[in-house]
């Protein structure tokens, strides 16, 4: 079974009836939207399709309230009934309380025999009917306990009900007035029932049988024949038969169901414990496998979308789920970096590079000719060996380079903008030659690396650079940095044996980490955010506008802490002006990650705000944030270069959101993008670091009080914040 024919239908409730929520799982591929009639207003009904359908065209299935008992009203939201006690169940209106509460529908009271046991809210509480008078009936409460609002009850007794209730039919005819294509009826019990609904909707409508009683197992083939659907309720359906049958029975109902070429889904407690957790328990996951190898075609979500916690993570874990289900894999597969590919945007090239290996020669080189390199060349060589630089498994030769900067591809056709390259002098070239293996040492002569030689090449400057930065000016970091860097490239397949020292670990997550940590949170659509500032409220602004923009499940902030040009911040006050915003609550935390990346500052404009988007997808993001001037300097780009190049390139794999500058409006007290704004309400990291460096307060609503107090704290204690 393909995991298009597996279908994924969810209750909305008050956890999912918002924009956000209906948007989500509409865009995880949920196939049906269910409304319950029982927790469902006959006066709601009308603007609740109408909220539904504003945000979604998946259709919408009234699912009836059918002929089941539920408890009514109470003054509290639930009440405590004590083992021994009499309570009542009058026939008039009452607001229910521990000595008395009505049942619904109210004439089922009357149906109530002396010695009818009667199992409250899923066997929670069990009572007795002692007697019945013209005021109603009493009973003795055997089992004692918590008895919720509008909770199922069962009578250990057959007793014939309506299959639909008033309620039910002014709602099937509101539904049907707003276009309405799909319903359920619930309690099937037999053919009677569902010609009954069948005659309300039409056979035009798609109807779904919901097999929730003993009496409708037995007359399963008749009600499956009259009906286009069937949907085995676990819950109600274990009130009537012992809860250690409801497997076989699940297993006989998908089997009969099957062969009368009807599609059968399977409901309650799939995920009941994400509910309140982002995780499912090992049960519920083996539970959910072993239903689709029974056969199902359809997998419900009722509480955990309606009214739990995590509605979009539920929805997320069953797409994951069929993902298994249909691609179970191999066991090299199940290792602390596996995770679902359906769920987390797949790296560039479609693998995760991992270039940690044990390299050949002895420990610090040994036989291996050996050179010493710069501060960035190792953190390229990291960045390769992490996978962040995928799918390249190496320094470039002079072929791929022309492909970056003439096709902005690389040989195998994968978007790519920037040049990854090893420059050395004339003279480290010598005693080595292509095949060998040498080692990359750091200054200290410790050797981080080893690279497998495939090519040394004169690099050509005013070529490479004119293409690489739109300019050979050496006003230019970018360029006057390559110039300076050596003559020659050595290109080849590199490999790290440990991550190199780091002061800022405990923010450093590698991509495998990362999509851990996504699907972990259930996080499929996610918001890169790329900066080299201190937050101020304009990117703050931004990231979560760029999050709200997308629908976005969670926000990646990604600073970069490798060296910059003097006057940039250091690593350190980027990464403590979070936290400051993040421990104040000033970001939803649970949507929000706060990541390094462990990189350089090319400046090479437009290239390089695809090139930081690319490594974002490494690290499993959908979206990412460009600004109007992102990882450009002073005038070299134009104001659009960098919205040019990605319409240029198309569909990249990851989505830019575009940003103008931002402007503060003192009027509304409010950020927008528009450039008609009094100069004087402009914010930019530009002036945040001149006015920093000059001891100079900035207004909060430029940059938040709390991370300016900080700041200010770590200059008092000499504690550098600029690079120098």
């Amino acid at each position: 079974m393909s995991a298009k024919a597996i279908e994924i239908l969810c209750t909305l409730g008050p956890a999912s009836l918002n924009e956000r929520v209906i948007k989500r799982l509409d865009e995880i591929g949920v196939g049906l939207f269910r409304l319950n009639l029982s927790h469902t207003a006959i006066e709601d009904i009308e603007p609740t399709l109408q909220l539904i359908r504003k945000y979604s065209d998946v259709p919408i299935c009234l699912d009836t309230e059918g002929a089941q008992v539920r408890t009514g009203t109470f003054t509290d939201l639930s009440i405590d009934l004590t083992a021994n006690s009499i309570v009542r169940a009058p026939f008039d209106f009452v607001e229910g309380n521990a000595q008395a509460f009505n049942f619904y529908p109210t004439h089922i009271v009357r149906e109530f025999r002396q010695s009818d046991f009667i199992s409250i809210d899923f066997n929670s509480v069990l009572v007795q009917v002692i007697g019945t008078d013209a005021a109603g009936a009493s009973m003795r409460v055997i089992s004692g306990g918590k008895v919720g609002r509008n909770k199922a009850v069962t009578i250990a007794r057959s007793v014939r009900m309506p299959p639909l209730t008033d309620k039910d039919m002014a709602a099937i005819k509101i539904g049907l007035n707003q276009g309405i294509k799909h319903f359920a009826l619930s309690f099937a019990n037999n053919a009677s029932d569902v010609n009954h609904i069948r005659d309300l909707v039409g056979h035009e409508t798609f109807l779904i049988s919901k097999i929730e009683s003993l009496s409708g197992v037995k007359n399963l083939e008749q009600i499956a024949d009259l009906s286009n659907a069937i949907l085995i309720d676990r819950g109600d359906l274990s009130r009537q038969a012992p809860i250690e049958r409801i497997p076989w029975l699940q297993k006989n109902i998908i089997r009969r169901t099957k062969e009368r070429d009807r599609r059968v889904y399977v409901a309650t407690n799939l995920l009941e414990s994400m509910i309140v957790s982002q995780e499912p328990t090992r049960a519920e996951t083996n539970d959910i496998f072993n239903t689709l190898a029974d056969g199902a075609d359809g997998l419900v979500l009722a509480a955990e979308t309606a009214i739990g916690k995590y509605p979009i993570q539920c929805a997320n874990m069953i797409v994951r789920m069929i993902e298994s289900f249909d691609h179970p894999g191999n066991e090299d597969q199940f290792s602390y970096q596996y995770e679902s590919k359906s769920r987390v945007t797949a790296p560039v090239g479609g693998t995760l590079v991992n270039r940690f290996r044990e390299p050949p020669g002895r420990p610090n080189g040994g036989d291996m000719p050996v050179i010493h390199v710069g501060e960035t060349d190792l953190m390229d060589c990291e960045q390769i060996a992490l996978g962040t630089f995928s799918p390249l498994q190496g320094f470039m030769g002079k072929e791929e380079l022309r492909l970056v900067l003439g096709n902005n591809q690389l040989a195998d056709g994968s978007p790519w903008t920037m040049p990854i390259i090893l420059q050395v002098t004339a003279e480290q070239t010598t005693g080595f030659s292509v095949g060998d293996v040498i080692g990359l040492a750091d200054s200290s002569g410790a050797v981080r690396a080893t690279l497998e030689v495939s090519e040394i090449s004169l690099l050509d400057f005013d070529k490479t650079v004119g293409a690489w930065f739109g300019t050979t000016s050496l006003d230019h970091p970018g360029v006057s940095r390559v110039v300076a860097a050596g003559s020659h490239i050595i290109a080849g397949p590199i490999a790290m044996t440990e991550r190199l020292p780091s002061q800022f670990r405990q923010y450093e997550l590698t991509p495998s980490q990362v999509r851990f940590i996504f699907s972990h949170r259930g996080w499929s659509k996610i918001v890169g955010f790329h900066t080299r500032n201190v937050v101020h409220q304009a990117h703050r602004h931004i990231q979560l506008e760029a999050l709200a923009r997308c629908n976005g499940d969670g926000l990646f902030v990604s600073p970069v802490v490798g060296p910059k040009k003097p006057g940039d911040f250091l690593p350190k006050p980027i990464l403590e002006s979070y936290q400051v915003l993040l421990d104040a609550g000033e970001y939803p935390v649970e949507n929000v990650l706060l990541g390094t990346f462990s990189t350089y500052s090319r400046y090479a404009g437009p290239r390089e705000a695809v090139f930081t988007a690319l490594c974002r997808k490494n690290f499993g993001c959908s979206h990412f944030v460009i600004g109007r001037d992102h990882t450009g300097v002073g005038d070299f780009y134009p104001r659009f270069a960098n919205a040019d190049l990605f319409e240029k390139l198309g569909d990249i794999g990851i989505e830019p959101i575009f940003f103008d500058e931002i402007v503060y409006n003192p009027l509304t007290n409010s950020y927008d993008g528009s450039s008609h704004q009094n100069q004087e309400f402009q914010i930019s990291g530009t002036e945040a670091r001149q006015k920093i460096l000059s001891g100079n307060r900035l207004p909060d609503w430029f940059m938040d009080d709390r991370v300016q107090d900080h700041l200010a704290q770590m200059i008092a204690e000499n504690n550098p914040i600029f690079h120098q």
